[in-house]
């Protein structure tokens, strides 16, 4: 199939996954919205998120894509099934694709999540994560000042370690050995939040088997691009188109993106 895939965020945060999708996918067009002009979703209600998410997941409806990516786990965590009973074509979320990357490198079930206030009030991870082990321990923990540190451009800064440093005292004298970024904002500081967690701990990024599932559902659905020259993608942000540009450049490594404004 010659549709693009779509892929949707609150900001920029979404493109942790697109650059995996760059890799593993370089075939397929991608088209992406961030709605960095209603950023973060994490302290917004669910109807706004619902409705925010729907908004997206319409506008890359119009443009014809052939699957969509909800690659915020906010939005994931209460809209992805109204979005998958709206539309026709496979709608993959973040969630349970990161549930199960922690369930898999974890040796002792000891599990942290950091998220938005959004996702951990939701409990969609402890849900994700108790359906594949029962018995598995979640230390939950909610990182709000995160994002703004991403769409601002200062997540290489030395004061976003300061603020990592700070909201990851919540989880001091808990075992662990995997931590989730349960935000696609936060590998984009991954490097501040290691240096701030025992060594042990592995960090797991949802974006490695969100794409693993973009993958099989396009095997399964024979819907795969194999050939032709490869196009670029085309981003569109509701917010600043350039602080998004610069963001896109630095973190994908794309000379001159397709940025372009959409109004919702």
């Amino acid at each position: 199939m010659e549709g693009p895939i779509g892929v949707i965020d609150s900001g920029v945060g979404g493109l942790t996954v697109v650059k995996e999708m760059l890799n593993r996918l370089p075939n397929e067009p991608i088209v992406y919205i961030g709605d960095d002009a209603r950023c973060p979703y994490g302290p917004r209600s669910t109807q706004e998120v619902r409705k925010f998410t729907m908004e997206m997941a319409s506008a890359l409806s119009k443009m014809g894509i052939k699957m969509l990516v909800i690659a915020c786990n906010t939005a994931t965590a209460v809209a992805l099934d109204e979005v998958r009973e709206h539309f026709s074509f496979p709608v993959v979320g973040v969630i349970v694709p990161g549930a199960r990357g922690a369930v898999k490198a974890s040796g002792t079930g000891n599990i942290a999540v950091l998220g938005t206030v959004g996702t951990i009030n939701s409990g969609a991870y402890d849900d994700a994560i108790h359906a594949l082990l029962p018995d598995a321990t979640v230390h939950p923990l909610a990182c709000p000042e995160f994002v703004p540190i991403v769409e601002s451009g200062l997540y290489k800064s030395k004061s976003a370690g300061d603020i990592v440093a700070k909201s990851l005292v919540g989880l001091t004298g808990k075992d662990f050995d995997v931590a989730i970024l349960g935000c696609t904002h936060y590998p984009l500081v991954q490097h501040h939040i290691q240096a701030h967690l025992p060594a042990n701990v592995n960090i797991i990024s949802s974006a490695v088997e969100t794409v693993s599932d973009v993958e099989s559902i396009l095997l399964s659905t024979n819907s795969m691009r194999v050939e032709g020259s490869k196009v670029a993608p085309i981003f569109y942000t509701t917010g600043e188109i350039q602080q998004f540009h610069s963001i896109v450049e630095d973190w994908l490594s794309i000379d001159e993106p397709d940025v372009r404004h959409i109004v919702l």
